[in-house]
């Protein structure tokens, strides 16, 4: 029996890196999964490999089912499209993953107008509009799970004065405050929800996982940097939170080893979470 036996998972950013781990755990632990990103085939990416399709076709090949439907989650029409696909593929939606992110890594004086919305449009505008029409399923049904994904740049520098060394944090300061607003969205939609049986949650790696956008942001120095946290740990602790007991996770902000860690699906960690206190949402 898998944890997500007879259940549709709807997932973001699906052609790669984590998104791609999530996918297809899901659909080992049995759920049919819809696989959104923009990039269906190899090579559409102008720097990136990987594609729905390749990730649709391996979890057809383990034995799962899934589909592939392109997505540009920054407008509410193509969200909209997406989960009345997705409906009509595999069934009413039990668990949302709002895993695609874009950032840019500009310093704010520099930052183009245009970038600075689609950057919100994507890491802040789609887990609203997405979570809102998934909630029709949901709320319905009284059950279901939305789990966000953060990072530690929602973890702000603090006050001055600044050493050098906080030079590098100028240009995610956009991708900061967008994942911090997104925590702070996770845990009052969890309280508006919860007594429809519905669990909101949001979960950030304890460390730089590579993937090949880390990789290009040189957050990392290549895909085997010992640094770095396997995709996979992520995966799993989206699992977690996607099937854990509503009373258990409902408005958790956390780290990826340390809820790992606390749920005994890992013997130790380390990372955010353990070294060092995490987001003030995390301590909620």
């Amino acid at each position: 029996m898998g944890k997500l036996d007879g259940r549709v998972a709807f997932v973001t950013g699906a052609s790669r890196g984590i998104g791609r781990e999530i996918a297809l755990l899901f659909a080992r632990e049995g759920a049919r999964v819809a696989c959104t990103a923009r990039t269906l085939e190899e090579g559409d990416h102008k720097l990136f490999e990987g594609s729905l399709r390749s990730t649709v076709e391996t979890i057809r090949k383990e034995g799962g089912e899934a589909q592939a439907i392109p997505c540009d989650v920054s407008e509410y029409e193509n969200c909209a499209a997406a989960v009345a696909e997705a409906r009509r593929a595999l069934g009413p939606i039990d668990v949302l993953v709002n895993n695609a992110a874009l950032t840019y890594f500009i310093p704010i004086d520099s930052y183009p107008i245009a970038k600075w919305h689609r950057s919100f449009a994507v890491n802040l505008h789609a887990p609203f509009y997405l979570s809102q029409l998934v909630l029709e399923d949901m709320i319905a049904r009284g059950s279901g799970a939305i789990v966000n994904l953060s990072s530690g740049a929602a973890i702000g520098p603090g006050r001055g004065p600044y050493a050098d060394a906080h030079r590098m944090l100028r240009g995610a300061t956009l991708y900061g405050a967008e994942k911090a607003a997104l925590e702070r969205f996770t845990q009052g939609l969890a309280s508006e929800v919860y007594d429809q049986g519905i669990s909101v949650t949001c979960v950030s790696p304890s460390q730089v996982v590579p993937t090949p956008g880390t990789l290009h942001h040189k957050l990392v120095r290549g895909m085997d940097d010992p640094r770095g946290e396997p995709a996979e740990l992520m995966a799993r602790a989206v699992l977690l939170l996607a099937t854990e007991p509503l009373e258990r996770v409902a408005g958790r902000v956390t780290y990826s080893q340390q809820i790992l860690t606390e749920f005994g699906w890992m013997e130790e960690g380390k990372g955010l979470g353990f070294e060092g206190s995490g987001s003030g949402y995390s301590l909620i």
